[in-house]
C-alpha cells in the first residue's frame, strides 16, 4: 500500500518551488498536486494523456475546450486527452489532485 498525506505532499511541492509535484507513478496512471495561488496565471498546454482533475482547496474557473465551469473544494473535472483547458480567475489558493492515465510522460 502507498498512502499519503496532503499537507505532506503540499510541503514538499513548495520545498521544490514548483506548481506541480508528481507523487506516484505505476503502469496505468500518474498522480500529482498542483497549485496555483490566487491571481497566478495557468501555464499548462494540452497533454497527450486523459486527466481528472479533484479540487481539494480553493477556487477558479476552468475552461476545457469551450466550455467553462466555475471550480471549488470539492469539484472533479475530466479533461480528454490533447484538449486544450485552462485555470483562471483564480480567486483563492488552488490545490488540485491530478491523475493522469496513462501515466505522464
Amino acid at each position: 500500500m502507498k498512502a499519503f498525506r496532503l499537507d505532506e505532499l503540499e510541503a514538499e511541492r513548495a520545498a521544490n518551488d514548483g506548481a506541480y509535484l508528481q507523487f506516484l507513478r505505476e503502469r496505468n496512471m500518474s498522480v500529482g498536486l498542483y497549485a496555483l495561488d490566487a491571481g497566478e496565471p495557468d501555464p499548462q498546454k494540452p497533454h497527450q494523456q486523459d486527466e481528472v482533475y479533484f479540487v481539494v482547496s480553493g477556487r477558479a474557473s476552468i475552461t476545457v475546450g469551450l466550455e467553462t465551469t466555475q471550480v471549488a473544494r470539492g469539484s472533479v473535472v475530466y479533461v480528454p486527452a490533447g484538449v486544450a483547458h485552462k485555470f483562471h480567475h483564480v480567486t483563492e489558493d488552488l490545490r488540485v489532485l491530478v491523475v493522469f492515465s496513462p501515466p505522464e510522460s
